[in-house]
């Protein structure tokens, strides 16, 4: 790769991230972590507004920006796939957006390249999720963004069926079903909710604020900390 290839690498990569290290750069563009350091420096000294430090990590300041990309061929063709695939899997907004989004990018494509983008072979029939658990993503996507609390009426793996106030951390999918990842007031834990298995769900006016170890990052952690102590991941954040 030129150097001047990379220099704009690595400007792509800082400012696709919140905060990215050396060792991803250099891992990612198969440098050492010194060319990384050299690089950055340089851009640094050409005007570019890298923010941050050797050790920390990089950051684009504000203001910064570049003209609009142009996808390869084979990029054009990736994003459609994805686009196919996802559009199978989430609510029936984020399937507009998906759709709007990817007809953007295509409408700047060369024609070959467009032509050959829409005509990949791949595509993802919509039976993944009945009408109810679309719906039902939907309004937990939305409650995880706006930090809103929810009270779900739910059947665990036994059918049993429960009602429970929860704060909303994240989605999950996982193959096969979608989960909802939440801090339940019933059970002061953190638990998992299988949004096929949600019967009711109501979206309530109180909203809530981060709290130390109530998070998604806590989650994380938990997780991360009982898998790494048992062969295989617990059972309790799924049920």
């Amino acid at each position: 790769m030129r150097r001047a290839d990379r220099l704009f690498q690595i400007v792509q990569l800082i400012r696709g991230r919140r905060l990215t290290t050396a060792a991803f750069l250099a891992q990612r563009l198969e440098v050492s972590e010194r060319t990384v350091y050299r690089d950055v420096a340089d851009l640094q000294h050409q005007g570019v507004p890298v923010e941050g430090e050797a050790g920390v990590g990089y950051r684009l300041g504000p203001g910064f920006d570049l003209p609009p990309l142009m996808f390869t061929q084979d990029e054009a063709s990736a994003l459609v796939a994805a686009a196919r695939m996802a559009q199978s899997w989430v609510d029936p907004a984020m399937a507009r957006d998906i759709e709007a989004a990817l007809g953007k990018i295509l409408s700047v494509l060369p024609p070959g390249a467009r032509v050959s983008a829409e005509a990949i072979a791949l595509y993802a029939p919509a039976l993944a999720l009945d009408d109810g658990a679309r719906v039902h993503l939907q309004a937990l996507r939305e409650a995880v963004q706006s930090h809103h609390k929810l009270r779900l009426t739910y059947r665990d793996v036994s059918d049993a069926p429960s009602e429970r106030t929860v704060r909303p951390l994240g989605c999950f999918y996982w193959g096969k079903v979608w989960t909802l990842s939440a801090w339940c007031e019933l059970r002061n834990d953190f638990r998992g909710f299988r949004v096929d298995r949600i019967d009711g769900l109501e979206v309530l006016p109180e909203r809530f604020r981060d709290e130390a170890g109530k998070t998604l990052a806590d989650m994380l952690r938990q997780v991360r900390a009982e898998r790494d102590a048992t062969p295989s991941l617990p059972k309790k954040t799924l049920r």
